[in-house]
């Protein structure tokens, strides 16, 4: 088991636009599902139905995704203030000798 444990650490994670994003697979998730309504009969007479329903369960977890990364986005936000405030307040008061 040991040639198998990583020799070095995990790299930072990327960040990037996450919100647009997820709007935007959201979107198309929600596009796709529209654009395959008019063709339901075809699907369903081919077994591909799941098609359909599929893109429709791609936007809805788009939502759900655009709820978590933006709260996480303003979590992120948060913390980074009150860390800017932390330098400030500490830095405001120095000892004095």
């Amino acid at each position: 088991m040991a040639k198998w444990t990583p020799k070095h650490e995990a790299p930072e994670p990327l960040e990037g636009p996450i919100v647009p994003t997820i709007i935007g697979g959201t979107i198309l998730w929600l596009v796709l599902f529209v654009v395959q309504l008019p063709f339901y009969g075809w699907y369903e007479d081919h077994g591909h139905t799941w098609w359909v329903w599929t893109c429709l369960a791609g936007g809805g977890l788009g939502f759900i995704g655009i709820y978590y990364v933006r709260r996480r986005d303003a979590a992120i936000k948060r913390a980074a203030a009150a860390e800017v405030e932390a330098e400030a307040e500490a830095a405001d008061v120095t000892p004095v000798e």
